[in-house]
C-alpha cells in the first residue's frame, strides 16, 4: 500500500474519517488554524458553535444521542479552556468524547506566550486521559489511541493537545496497529456467589445506572426483569433502560426520587447494582442507605466496587454478558405484591392550581405526545427533576442531563449535537430561565443550521432550586436568585428567526404543546409558572432516604 506524505493537520481530519467521524463541533482560532484549512473541500461536516463550551456539550450531546464518540476542536488558551467545563461533564457521565485543541508552537512553549495556557496539566483531573504531541512521529498513533481509549473499557474524554508546528509539519502516513483493550472476565465462583444470594433473597431489588445505556446492555437488562421478576429502580442517569411500564418498576431514586422507590429500596433485603456507583444524590446518608440489604454490584469499572458501599459480591465485567448468567426465576411474589402496594399508594398527583400551570402536569403531557423517536435534553435546575420524575424514555440516548457535574447550560447545546446525530429525531431541550441564558448564544447555531429544535423554556422568575434550598436550610433567606428582569424570551428567539409563545394558564398547555411539535423548524414555547411551585419529594442533605419531606407552603 502506497505511503501518503501530508501535513499533521491532514493527518488528523484522516485519522477522524478512518473512526466514523461524520460531524465535528468546534470554534476556530490561530494555533488549531492549520487543522480548520485541512477541513476545507473535505466531507467531515464541522458545527460552527458561538462559544467553546457549547461546542464541548455539543459533542457530548452527539455521543449520548447515538452512542458514538463526539469529537470537538478549540484552539489554544482561552478557547482550550473553555472546554474544560464540557471535558469535566463527560467525564463524571462516563461519555466518550475526543476533544483537539490547538497549542502554540513547540519551540514557544513554556514561554508564556500569546494564549499559550498549560492545558495538559488542567485537563488532568477531568478527562479520562490527556495527550499533548510533541513529535510528529507520535501524532497519527497518539490520536488512534485517543478514540481506543474514549470508548474502551468505562468510556471518558480525552484530550489530544496538537502544537502548531506539528500540525504544519509533513508526516507519512501510518494507520498504527493497536492491542485491543482487554476485557474483564468474571470469575465463575462469583457468578455462582451472586446466584446463590438471588435464590435465597425474599425481597430483591434491581438498581440501574447509566452503565447499562453506556455498554449497550438494555436488551439483557429487560430479558433480566422478564425472568427475574424484579422490581427496580433507576438513577438519573438509567431513565429509559426500563421501559416505565415494566411490572415493578418504580422510576427514580434518590433526593428527588419518588417515594415509593425511595421506600422500596429501604425495605429490600438484597440490592442488586448494575452500572451504578452509589452517588451521594442517590443514596442519602450512606450508612443508612439500604441498609436491611445484601449487595451484589456490578460494573465494567473496578475502581467503583467498594469505592463507597462494600458489596457482599462484586463482578467487574461487560453487563451484556453478565446479566444473561444471573437470570433465573425468583419466588418473590409477596414482595412483587408489596413493592405494587407502595406504588399505589404514592403514585404522582397531578392536581391544577386553578388555572396556573403545574410543570409536572404540562411535562407528563409532553412525554405522551412525543414520537417514538425523540430525545429529550434538560438543563440543570428544577425542570430537570421534573422531567426525570414525570417523563418517560424509550432507551437511555432518549434522556439527556447533566447528571454528575449539574451543569446549567447544558441542555440547549447538547440538544443541537442529538439533533445533529438523529436529524429525523424530534429533539426537544427542557430549559429554565437561569439555565437557558448560560448558552443562549447557541441559538445561533439552531438559526444557521436551520435546526427543528424544540426550545421548552420553564420560567418561575428564579433561579428555582437554589431558591428553594433558601427556604427550607437557610430560613428563607433569599441571596440573589431574583431574575424577575429576565428579558422577553419570545421576542429574544425572534431575533434569531426562531418562531414562539408564551402561555400564562393551564388552559393554554395543550393548544402550545401542539403547536411546539408541529412547527416545521425550531420552535420557542415559554412557560411562566409561578415560583411557589417545589421539587419534593426531598430528601435533606445528610438524612436517611427514609425522611423525606414533602410538599409545604412556600414564602416568597
Amino acid at each position: 500500500m502506497e505511503v501518503q506524505t501530508m501535513r499533521g493537520a491532514d493527518a488528523v481530519i484522516k485519522v477522524l474519517a478512518a473512526h466514523g467521524v461524520t460531524t465535528v463541533f468546534g470554534y476556530p482560532g490561530g494555533a488549531i488554524m492549520p487543522i480548520y484549512d485541512a477541513l476545507v473541500g473535505h466531507e467531515l461536516e464541522h458545527i460552527l458553535c458561538r462559544h467553546e463550551q457549547g461546542a464541548g456539550f455539543a459533542a457530548v450531546g452527539y455521543a449520548r444521542a447515538s452512542g458514538k464518540t463526539g469529537v470537538c476542536f478549540a484552539t489554544s488558551g482561552p478557547g482550550a479552556t473553555n472546554l474544560i467545563t464540557a471535558l469535566a461533564d463527560a467525564m463524571l457521565d462516563s461519555v466518550p468524547l475526543v476533544a483537539i485543541t490547538g497549542q502554540v508552537s513547540t519551540a514557544v512553549i513554556g514561554t508564556d506566550a500569546f494564549q499559550e495556557v498549560d492545558l495538559l496539566g488542567m485537563s488532568l483531573s477531568c478527562t479520562k486521559h490527556s495527550f499533548m504531541v510533541q513529535r510528529l512521529e507520535d501524532l497519527v498513533p497518539t490520536l488512534y489511541r485517543a478514540f481506543d481509549i474514549a470508548a474502551s473499557g468505562r468510556p471518558g474524554p480525552v484530550l489530544v493537545d496538537i502544537p502548531k508546528d506539528i500540525q504544519l509539519g509533513r508526516l507519512e502516513y501510518r494507520a498504527p496497529l493497536l492491542a485491543l483493550s482487554p476485557e474483564p472476565k468474571a470469575a465463575e465462583a462469583d457468578i455462582q456467589a451472586a446466584r446463590q444470594l438471588l435464590s435465597q433473597s425474599r425481597k430483591p431489588m434491581l438498581y440501574v445506572g447509566g452503565g447499562v445505556g453506556m455498554a449497550g446492555a438494555v436488551e439483557p437488562l429487560r430479558d433480566f426483569i422478564r425472568v427475574t421478576g424484579m422490581p427496580s429502580v433507576a438513577t438519573l442517569k438509567g431513565l429509559g433502560a426500563i421501559a416505565h411500564d415494566t411490572p415493578g418498576y418504580l422510576g427514580m431514586l434518590g433526593m428527588h426520587g419518588g417515594k415509593a422507590a425511595n421506600l422500596a429500596v429501604q425495605e429490600c433485603d438484597l440490592l442488586l447494582v448494575v452500572g451504578a456507583r452509589f452517588d451521594d444524590r442517590v443514596t442519602g446518608r450512606l450508612d443508612s442507605f439500604a441498609s436491611k440489604a445484601k449487595v451484589i454490584h456490578l460494573d465494567i469499572d473496578a475502581a467503583e466496587l467498594g469505592k463507597l458501599r462494600r458489596p457482599d459480591v462484586a463482578i467487574a465485567g461487560e453487563l451484556r454478558s453478565l446479566l444473561p448468567k444471573l437470570a433465573k426465576a425468583l419466588d418473590i411474589g409477596s414482595w412483587q405484591a408489596e413493592v405494587a402496594e407502595l406504588a399505589r399508594d404514592h403514585q404522582w398527583q397531578y392536581r391544577q392550581d386553578g388555572n396556573l400551570i403545574y410543570a409536572p402536569a404540562l411535562l407528563r403531557r409532553l412525554a405522551s405526545k412525543l414520537p417514538q423517536d425523540s430525545v429529550v435534553s434538560c438543563d440543570v435546575g428544577q425542570h430537570q427533576m421534573w422531567v426525570a420524575q414525570h417523563m418517560y424514555f424509550r432507551r437511555p440516548e432518549d434522556h439527556l442531563s447533566s447528571a454528575g457535574l449539574g451543569t446549567m447550560g447544558f441542555g440547549l447545546p447538547a440538544a443541537i449535537g442529538a439533533q445533529m446525530a438523529r436529524p429525523g429525531a424530534t429533539v426537544v431541550t427542557v430549559s429554565g430561565d437561569g439555565s437557558f441564558m448560560m448558552n443562549v448564544q447557541e441559538l445561533t447555531t439552531i438559526k444557521r443550521r436551520g435546526l427543528p429544535v424544540k426550545i421548552l423554556l420553564i420560567d418561575n422568575q428564579k433561579l428555582g432550586m437554589v431558591k428553594q434550598w433558601q427556604q427550607l436550610f437557610f430560613e428563607q433567606r433569599y441571596s440573589e436568585t431574583d431574575l424577575s428582569d429576565n428579558p422577553d424570551f419570545v421576542t429574544l428567539a425572534s431575533a434569531f428567526d426562531i418562531p414562539g409563545k408564551t402561555i400564562f394558564a393551564a388552559d393554554e398547555v395543550e393548544q402550545a404543546l401542539d403547536d411546539m411539535l408541529s412547527s416545521p423548524g425550531p420552535f420557542l414555547l415559554h412557560v411562566a409558572i409561578d415560583d411557589s411551585y417545589n421539587v419534593w419529594p426531598l430528601v435533606p442533605p445528610g438524612a436517611s432516604n427514609s425522611d423525606m419531606m414533602e410538599e409545604m407552603e412556600k414564602s416568597t
